[in-house]
């Protein structure tokens, strides 16, 4: 059991990492370089989370967000000792690819912006209303609520699941979706670990805005409303749904 947990972990961890190098990545080139726009970014979160996927998929369930741990927690069985653990390895894994992604685009980062006063959104999400943080609380559980109902809908072998080979896919194609359709309040983190993770980056970065010791505090929105976000996203989708499916044979 320990061994299969360690397994788990190590693969939650490289799965983050996979998908934040790819999606901070993405993001820096547009910030840095000014090479492409928004459309850029929603696309390059898109294929990240797809290819985090397939990197932990196969040994545990690439959840890559403690948003969907904790969602399948309460609805699917998962083991709640698992929560936390999964949780902090992906928390460890977004902020792991954060500092590497500075650290390949360091030069850039000090030509740009030589007192890192102005770029941590590269890393980490903003509110576009700092006065009405309750805003993108909202525009979090909205964005959250539906990618947890679409991923329950796609991995329910009750429904019309797609191959498993193309469910990564299609899982990257909502967050394409969420991204084009509920970005612009908060940055449409919907992943506590996705967004805290480079967060606490950084902040030992010495990034001035960062959203955790600037004083603006805007860290809790990506995390809080993710959590609320999926669990009613997910509730919606057993109770809606999946309660009128057939039982798989």
């Amino acid at each position: 059991m320990k061994n299969t947990l360690t397994a788990e972990l190590i693969a939650e961890f490289l799965g983050t990492m996979i998908l934040i190098l790819f999606g901070n990545g993405v993001v820096a080139m547009v910030v840095l370089f000014d090479k492409g726009g928004y459309t850029n970014i929603t696309l390059g979160w898109g294929l990240a989370v797809t290819m985090g996927i397939y990197i932990a998929g196969r040994i545990s369930g690439a959840h890559l967000n403690p948003a969907v741990t904790l969602a399948v927690a309460i609805f699917r069985g998962f083991s709640w000792k698992k929560v936390l653990p999964y949780s902090l390895a992906q928390i460890g894994g977004a902020f792991f690819a954060a500092a590497v992604v500075f650290w390949n685009y360091r030069l850039q980062f000090l030509s740009v912006d030589p007192t890192l006063e102005r770029t941590a959104g590269v890393f980490t999400t903003f509110p576009a209303f700092p006065a009405q943080p309750l805003a993108g609380l909202v525009d979090q559980i909205i964005g959250t609520a539906l990618l947890l109902m679409m991923i329950f809908a796609i991995t329910d072998e009750r429904n019309t699941p797609p191959g498993s080979n193309m469910a990564p896919l299609m899982i990257g194609l909502i967050v394409v979706a969420i991204g084009m359709a509920f970005g612009g309040v908060h940055g449409y983190a919907i992943n506590p670990a996705r967004d805290f993770g480079p967060r606490l980056f950084t902040v030992m970065a010495g990034f001035r805005n960062n959203g955790l010791t600037d004083g603006s505090f805007v860290f809790w929105v990506p995390i809080v409303g993710p959590l609320i976000g999926g669990v009613i996203g997910a509730a919606a989708y057993d109770v809606a749904i999946r309660k009128y499916l057939p039982k798989a044979e």
